[in-house]
């Protein structure tokens, strides 16, 4: 059993402590001294409903918000090179798989997908499925895009080898506060890009904005809404600003996120939230809204709490029920270029380089993690089944605070965040972060 660990988070801290989107993060990885083979990290997985992730690094321009793992633009011959270099791992991830192994679903991100050429992008397809196994026609296939890239011959290729969402990073559809955010982008380019989108029948559309822009309101941050619900997607994702280390914002900010800065981003959430609700969108989780009755892309058997993932490229990570790994992890331009460098010249595919073990007490964390984040919350019998325990064994400190500060919903059979709770995901998220997990990030060197 777990021995619970006092949540470091106060009532006084801020509500954007950090998004959590997979647990442990990369800065918790480190190199592997034994390089295990994937072949032996694979071996008696549970392989019958994989998640392949594959990543591809490049972007136009860089947004002064963004700290994914990018490089912008490419010389002659990389984005070639890149591909050659995920063929050979896809064949060597491939061989270190049981015969009998099943992708449930799929998603090619980055960076930005639609950077690649439509030739490019017919050839992804073609090495992912050749060299994988994946039938990408037959699974949910999600793809990132940006409306530069997003030509019609792009969105054709995506269309015909079996898109079933696209989603588009737009943040925001006022050309100042797209400015203010440092990405060159005009309205008139978004707008033509979603009809594009549109026209190619993709079921599908996801549209990314982004509140707390600098010089943002609440009726610009409305306007931006009604912009994007124009177009009726299916899905949208409503994502708070944060200055990151390393990154174009970042180095202009003098200090970290202020009490002003956290209350403008809590009202705008909640003014976003209402909105959606209001035109008939569901919240799924702090950042999700799903309109009610569109399709979703997402499969219904894979569970992200307990299935295996494999991820192609160097900014993937991949997971096995023991290791997390993935390759060394980098924000600043000249450390991102040496790594994807180092990528495209690796002949040896077959054993992994970066990453952190998982037992028994943090694959707990990551169930109840990624289980309480969502909208419908966790299922008690579920947790039993798989563990032996309740989360209230297991974490009563932590979920004592967030019921002692109203961020716990009364739900038979499940655990369930608040409204209030769902509001601060990004801070009922790190409060669940392990002693050792927590440290590994304190001391991660930025780089």
């Amino acid at each position: 059993m777990t021995t619970a660990t006092a949540s470091p988070y106060r009532s006084t801290d801020s509500p954007y402590q950090s998004y959590v989107y997979a647990y442990p993060h990369k800065t918790a990885y480190r190199p592997l001294a034994d390089r295990p083979a994937l072949r032996d990290l694979w071996a008696g997985e549970p392989q019958q409903a994989l998640s392949l992730y594959v990543h591809i690094p490049f972007c136009e321009v860089r947004c002064g918000f963004c700290n994914l793992f990018t490089r912008i633009g490419s010389p002659e011959g990389l984005t070639t090179a890149y591909l050659d270099a995920l063929e050979r791992q896809a064949s060597a991830v491939r061989a270190a798989l049981d015969g009998q192994a099943r992708f449930a679903l799929a998603a090619f991100g980055g960076g930005t997908p639609t950077y690649l050429t439509a030739a490019e992008l017919e050839r992804l397809c073609d090495l992912t499925e050749a060299h994988t196994g994946a039938d990408l026609r037959a699974i949910p296939l999600s793809v990132e895009a940006s409306p530069d890239t997003a030509t019609a011959d792009r969105l054709a290729v995506l269309a015909d080898r079996g898109t079933t969402r696209l989603s588009l990073g737009v943040q925001s559809f006022l050309d100042d506060e797209a400015r203010s955010a440092v990405r060159p982008q005009k309205r008139a380019a978004v707008e033509a890009a979603l009809g594009r989108i549109r026209a190619a029948g993709f079921p599908v559309l996801n549209i990314d904005l982004i509140y707390g822009i600098d010089g943002q309101t609440e009726r610009t941050w409305l306007a931006s809404l009604d912009a994007a619900l124009a177009w009726q997607p299916e899905e949208l994702y409503l994502y708070p600003l944060y200055v990151r280390p390393l990154t174009g914002l970042g180095r202009r900010a003098a200090d970290g996120p202020t009490p002003a800065w956290d209350a403008q981003r809590l009202a705008l959430y909640r003014a976003g939230r209402d909105h959606l609700l209001a035109h008939g969108y569901q919240q799924v989780s702090m950042r999700m809204f799903r309109r009610s009755g569109a399709p979703t892309a997402s499969a219904g058997e894979y569970a992200c709490q307990t299935d295996g993932m494999i991820g192609l490229g160097c900014g993937a990570r991949s997971y096995t029920s023991r290791l997390h790994y993935s390759f060394d992890y980098a924000v600043d331009a000249r450390e991102v270029r040496g790594i994807i460098d180092g990528y495209v010249a690796a002949t040896d595919f077959a054993r992994a380089e970066v990453g952190r073990a998982m037992d028994a007490d943090e694959a707990r964390r990551r169930h109840l993690m990624q289980s309480l984040l969502q909208a419908e919350g966790l299922e008690l019998d579920g947790y039993r089944a798989r563990f032996g325990s309740l989360p209230g064994d297991d974490f009563a400190a932590e979920l004592a605070r967030f019921e002692a500060l109203g961020w716990l919903a009364e739900v038979p059979g499940r655990l369930v965040l608040s409204a209030e709770g769902l509001a601060h995901s990004d801070a009922v998220g790190p409060a669940l972060f392990s002693p050792a997990v927590r440290a590994a990030m304190a001391e991660y060197e930025q780089k």
